[in-house]
């Protein structure tokens, strides 16, 4: 036998224990997965305390009419320390907005399972501004940051939903681009519309900043991404999204993932539904304290965009889409 024929055998046999392989975990994956998510909440999430009338309230669903003009959503584990800084900021700008009366909104923090002073914070801010203006979400466990902000926009009010990062990296004023570009994309708040804070302007300067390994993590987690997942977005990670009222309650209800990589599972939702997404520069800079561990988080995300593109490749995630029942 030829060299050229054992290699050849070689090629096949690996091709062929690939093959065997991918068939096993295709079988496993349409097995043990659900095609739609099972979303948790026990019976003492469903309320948020009203720290001046000293009782619980129920929270409102997404499925209502809004009553308000923006709901923010910040997830939070453990943010004692760097949330005063962003929330000042953020509830000044939102009240000096709403001077215009015709301006309304909400804030929403999620605890995520924190076991710091995150809620006592919260509820200072609670009875400082009222529960009309701010609202705690207590989350008894840690379900990820894509779990805190799904349970967050499923309890909103806003006809316009933003999620924004505990950390305050992003330019809260920023908001007004992302109001402008959403209302560009979108008649209103009853059609589906996402609009993209981002930082792939900053991309060079991030570069010049970064080890070469954790730039090199960083291309290698973009290429997996749009290989994957994102084909039309550039940076999928900022936290600072806004979405209509009818976006947020699709793509909420259809997320599985809820740890890091949901961003991605979002706009690849969008994406397939052919959703209106655009993609807005925001001022940004970076903040101590982050959650993530360069290595570990990366290989736990890349391992999620794979399962992403998997499960809905072979059907065993489906989709769907509400009716859009609301009036205006």
């Amino acid at each position: 036998m030829s060299v050229v024929q054992i290699a050849q055998m070689i090629v096949i046999t690996g091709l062929s224990v690939l093959s065997g392989i991918l068939v096993v975990i295709i079988v496993i994956q349409k097995a043990i997965t659900k095609p739609f998510p099972a979303i948790r909440r026990r019976k003492e999430e469903k309320h948020f305390l009203d720290p001046i009338a000293i009782h619980n309230v129920d929270f409102p669903s997404v499925e209502e009419a809004p009553s308000v003009d923006l709901s923010v959503i910040i997830p939070a584990y453990n943010e004692e320390q760097r949330l005063p800084k962003m929330l000042e900021e953020c509830l000044l700008f939102l009240e000096e907005k709403a001077k215009d009366e015709t301006f309304t909104y909400e804030i929403i923090l999620v605890s995520d399972g924190s076991s710091d002073g995150t809620v006592s914070l919260g509820l200072k801010y609670s009875k400082r501004y009222t529960v009309n203006k701010f609202r705690v979400l207590e989350l008894l466990d840690n379900r990820g940051k894509g779990g805190a902000v799904r349970l967050g926009m499923l309890s909103a009010r806003g006809r316009y939903l933003l999620f924004a990062d505990a950390d305050g990296a992003t330019r809260f004023s920023d908001y007004d681009k992302l109001e402008q570009s959403i209302k560009s994309i979108t008649k209103d708040w009853q059609e589906d519309g996402i609009v993209v804070g981002s930082r792939a302007h900053l991309e060079q300067e991030a570069i010049a900043s970064r080890s070469l390994f954790r730039t090199f993590l960083m291309h290698g987690f973009h290429f997996l991404v749009w290989l994957f997942a994102v084909r039309s977005i550039r940076d999928t990670q900022c936290g600072f999204k806004l979405l209509t009222r009818s976006a947020a309650h699709t793509l909420f209800k259809n997320l599985h993932v809820e740890r890091w990589a949901f961003d991605v599972e979002l706009l690849y939702i969008a994406e397939r539904l052919k959703m209106p997404i655009a993609e807005v520069a925001v001022n940004w800079k970076e903040i101590e304290g982050s959650k993530l561990t360069p290595v570990w988080s990366w290989v736990q995300m890349g391992t999620d965009l794979f399962l992403i593109w998997l499960r809905y490749a072979i059907g065993a995630w489906q989709l769907y889409e509400h009716k859009k029942e609301h009036d205006s």
